[in-house]
Formats: structure tokens, C-alpha cells, sequence
């Protein structure tokens, strides 16, 4: 029986569990959800009322972590979780760090004034808007920004320097500030920067890109920092 993915790409919660599918080379049904006008019936899958939910025949979850943890329970290669106990914990670490420490910034405080909004107005960001944005990117995500680079160290990927949900968690919840222009300076914050170049370039998440960017590009004739 097939699985189906219910949500929207605007969505890092979305775009994490399709990256992670794509990684182990899940195959999938996908179904446009949009939280703010869910389908009648959507609570009994998902009863938060959020996106993505999940449906393995008549099993349903709901969560992103929930999901991917199901999916590697049920598909165990490639790992995409560590076997070591303690990596096991790190990993899901930066999976809450990413879902609960930047999303919430990066979501309502970044990407909705610099992308959503003016595209949903047509409307320009204005130069008081702009500076809102940067100073809380200045004041809550550079200091994020550091960990995640002290974090990284001279490894390639986050946790036992292998492929993991931590790196995949990381950079979807990056792509949107990608979209809305904003991201780690290379200078600044090397490692941070080449780690989401490679994960960008990866088959998995080029793919979600070039399907994003259509539509979120457009934003740049609108705000751009």
C-alpha cells in the first residue's frame, strides 16, 4: 500500500519529511494541503490541525518528527537515524533545535513580512519593514547561526559526520530563509554556509527547490535585503 504526504511546501515541516523520503527513496502519494483550509475531515488525520500529516493505509500520524521516525522504523536503509544511543540523541537535538528554535523565527518574523505577505498584497516591503526583518535576524538568528557553526566543526554533516535527520532538518528549515534572501554569510560563518550549499545541491533537496522556486522567486521583484 502506498503512503501519502499531506501538506504544503510552504511548509519546513513538509519539505523536511519529502527530503527525507526522497533520502531513502520512499515512494509516495502527495497531496496539497493548506492548514488554513484543510479538507473536511482533516482533524480526524491531523488534530492539531497541522500539516504534514500521514497515512500508511488507515494508520495516521501527524508531526513531522512522529513521521520520519515511523518511516525509519518501517524502512530501516539507508539509517538516516544513528544506531549509537547518545548520536541517536544529538540527532534528534538538532531536530528540535531546527523545529523549535528557528522555525518559529524564521517562519512568521522573516519569510511571511519579506515573501508571503507581499506577494498575497503585491505590495512592496517597505524600508521600515526591511529593518524590522534584519534586526531580528541580527539579534535571533545570528546567535543560531554561531551554534550551528561551532556545532559543525571540521565534520561534514552534524552528528558522527554522517547523513542524518539533523542535516536534513537543518536545511529545510533554511530553504526558507533562502527564499526570502536571507542567509549565512559565507565570511562570517563558513561552514554553515558550505554545509547548506551541499545539502541544496543534493538530488533530494534540488529537486524541492527547482519545484519552490517557481513560485517564491517571484518575491524578489517585491523585497529583496
Amino acid at each position: 500500500m502506498t503512503y501519502k504526504l499531506l501538506g504544503a511546501n510552504v511548509s519546513p515541516f513538509v519539505r523536511k519529511c519529502r527530503a527525507y523520503m526522497a533520502e531513502k527513496g520512499i515512494a509516495y502519494d502527495y497531496e496539497q494541503v493548506s492548514p488554513f483550509a484543510p479538507p473536511e475531515g482533516y482533524k480526524k488525520i491531523s488534530p492539531l490541525g497541522k500539516i504534514p500529516a500521514f497515512l500508511d493505509g488507515d494508520k495516521a500520524l501527524a508531526d513531522s518528527t512522529a513521521i520520519c521516525i515511523y518511516l525509519e522504523r518501517c524502512n530501516p536503509q539507508p539509517a538516516l537515524y544513528p544506531g549509537d544511543h547518545y548520536q541517536y540523541a544529538r540527532a534528534l537535538w538538532f531536530e528540535e533545535y531546527i523545529d523549535s528554535g528557528l522555525i518559529p523565527i524564521a517562519g512568521p518574523q522573516v519569510f511571511r513580512p519579506l515573501v508571503l505577505a507581499p506577494m498575497m498584497s503585491q505590495q512592496p516591503v517597505t524600508k521600515e519593514g526591511k529593518a524590522e526583518v534584519l534586526k531580528v535576524v541580527e539579534t535571533a538568528i545570528h546567535p543560531m547561526w554561531e551554534y550551528l557553526e561551532s556545532e559543525l566543526a571540521s565534520n561534514q554533516f552534524y552528528v558522527g559526520n554522517v547523513l542524518s535527520i539533523a542535516d536534513l532538518t537543518v536545511a529545510s528549515g533554511h530553504i526558507s530563509l533562502r527564499h526570502a534572501g536571507v542567509e549565512p554569510d559565507a565570511k562570517r560563518w563558513p561552514k554553515l554556509a558550505a554545509f547548506l550549499q551541499r545539502m541544496y545541491a543534493r538530488p533530494s533537496f534540488a529537486a524541492l527547490l527547482a519545484e519552490e522556486s517557481e513560485r517564491w522567486d517571484k518575491r524578489q521583484a517585491l523585497a529583496k535585503i
